[in-house]
């Protein structure tokens, strides 16, 4: 009769986590239309008044040939190269960009906005993700151990120490985790909104959209033809991205643990389906060993 309720237990936090997403995925669906369709429609429009304008001013131009014309700026933005300005814009496939380009492969970032033209570097860019990719996990894991590590470390003196002492090292030890998030989360927004000329919510948005690994590449370091950037700028911005990652992954991972252990405080059943599981698992390991 237990193990009949517990079933039932694991059945319905699977149909409700299922639901939820679900809902989550319609809700958010709904919303990005009712943001984002009529900003598309105006900008169509926009765009579609400019052309018959520029045809209106320039007479020896037709339509097709004009709808060919744009066809080559998308073509060329599609290859990475940016329409505006001229021929001495800077390269992407200088050091820098390209060791931006190699981070965003490794971590799967994928900002769309450049991407390998030969075949050549389309064949070498496969097999550098299928080895860059695992090693990226691997170090990012390796990486948050570390820090938990440290954190633990940092727990366990909170105990070992006199009483009077206990508020002073869990002070210390909640700015050391505020300054760290900062330094990777807060401050790094502000350097490039200054740099990019960005607002700072547009430099939030892009830390945001880039540490989650969505890439949506509307906002990209380091790619407006008008301005001069120091020669180590996209690398340095490469480098925050392994890190800040894996300080990101350390504060979800905390986040779930926290979810976790309330969800067992709320639904004691759950939580002791789930060890029964882990058991069950560790049975049939080492059944199969044996």
């Amino acid at each position: 009769m237990a193990r009949i309720q517990l079933v039932r237990v694991k059945v319905s936090w699977t149909v409700l986590l299922a639901l939820a997403h679900l809902t989550y995925l319609l809700f958010g669906a709904i919303i990005f239309q009712i943001l984002e369709r009529e900003a598309e429609s105006n900008n169509r429009n926009h765009f579609q008044l400019e052309k018959l304008n520029f045809l209106a001013n320039y007479t020896c131009l037709d339509g097709p040939a004009l709808e060919k014309f744009v066809q080559v700026i998308l073509d060329a933005w599609e290859r990475g190269v940016n329409p505006s300005g001229n021929s001495t814009n800077p390269s992407n496939w200088d050091f820098s960009s390209a060791f931006f380009f190699a981070g965003t492969v490794v971590t799967t970032i994928g900002y769309g906005n450049l991407s390998p033209s030969t075949v050549s570097g389309q064949v070498f860019c496969v097999f550098y993700a299928l080895c860059g990719i695992p090693l990226n996990l691997a170090f990012l894991k390796q990486l948050g151990k570390c820090l938990t590590i440290h954190l633990g470390r940092l727990e366990r003196g909170m105990v070992s120490v006199v009483p009077h002492k206990v508020i002073l090292l869990y002070i210390k030890d909640k700015l050391a985790f505020l300054g760290v998030t900062l330094l990777f989360l807060v401050i790094p927004p502000l350097l490039f909104s200054y740099v990019e000329g960005w607002t700072f919510g547009e430099g939030f948005y892009f830390a945001f959209i880039t540490l989650s690994t969505i890439g949506f590449g509307d906002y990209v370091v380091g790619t407006d033809p008008g301005k001069e950037y120091i020669s180590l700028y996209r690398s340095l911005a490469g480098i925050w991205i392994i890190f800040a990652l894996a300080w990101l992954a350390l504060i979800l991972s905390m986040g779930s643990r926290i979810m976790a252990h309330v969800i067992g405080l709320t639904h004691p059943g759950f939580k002791k389906q789930e060890g029964e599981d882990d058991v069950s698992s560790n049975k049939l390991e080492d059944t199969s060993k044996i």
